[in-house]
């Protein structure tokens, strides 16, 4: 791969994107004299609303900061290695889940989701939570994510603005346990020579996806070995507000 891709793709993994918003419309004001208490009156919760108060924020992880994913300016969206999951292809089928959950990209077109990271030093964690319309399209996603580290053991390649070959994908133990089920993983590349290694997690809570991601993605401009450990803290504060 030439140097230009590469740095673009670790560019990538820094830049601030913003995948989906949380929106939806609210319902109308009931009358004065219409009781609130009336369940088909009640404002519905959006599953974009669900999961924003289902992230956990900066109260959640004392000492560090949980901050919104972002697109400022042109600049920004030069590095963006997709903007939807259509923006992507994988040699081997059976990864696509993989690149989609290490690009903060939604797996099996959810209702929603969000994602946040987590800056220390120059280590990025991002979550990215997911919800679906039900628990059973939840464990579908989950499960093509457990076929694919299982599959993908001897690496791929994703391409979307630019290509990116993941060299291996190794199943580990999980920082933190949580949820109905959990999987971890740690992936690697190589770029002029020196391996990087980037660890992930997925944890599955009833309709909800959460999928963690560790990178360190100034080792590629700086010519050192990466090797991004997943924080305990954040797994674990991110399990809990999940149930």
């Amino acid at each position: 791969m030439k140097r230009a891709v590469l740095v673009a793709s670790a560019l990538s993994l820094l830049s601030l994107t913003t995948l989906t918003g949380c929106g939806g419309n609210e319902g109308s004001e009931p009358a004065a004299d219409t009781p609130k208490s009336t369940a088909s009156q009640a404002k519905q919760v959006t599953p974009a609303e669900r999961l924003a108060k289902l992230m956990i924020t900066k109260d959640d992880v004392p000492g560090l900061s949980v901050k919104a994913t972002s697109r400022k300016d042109a600049e920004d969206e030069k590095y963006v290695f997709a903007k939807s999951a259509d923006d992507v292809t994988v040699d081997k089928s059976a990864c696509m889940p993989l690149a989609l959950a290490m690009n903060q990209l939604a797996v099996d077109d959810p209702q929603a989701d969000l994602t946040r990271y987590v800056p220390k030093g120059s280590v990025f964690t991002y979550i990215t939570l997911m919800t679906y319309a039900t628990p059973d399209k939840a464990e579908s996603a989950f499960a093509g994510l457990s076929k694919g580290v299982d599959a993908c053991g001897d690496g791929f390649t994703a391409k979307a603005n630019g290509t990116t070959t993941y060299d291996s994908v190794t199943a580990e133990k999980p920082v933190a346990q949580g949820g109905d089920e959990s999987l971890a993983f740690r992936t690697t590349t190589t770029f002029q020579g020196i391996t990087h290694t980037m660890h992930a997690q997925t944890v599955r809570s009833g309709d909800v996806v959460a999928v963690y991601f560790s990178v360190d993605g100034m080792a590629m401009v700086q010519k050192r070995p990466g090797d991004a450990k997943l924080p305990a803290a954040v797994v674990k504060a991110q399990n809990a507000k999940l149930g």
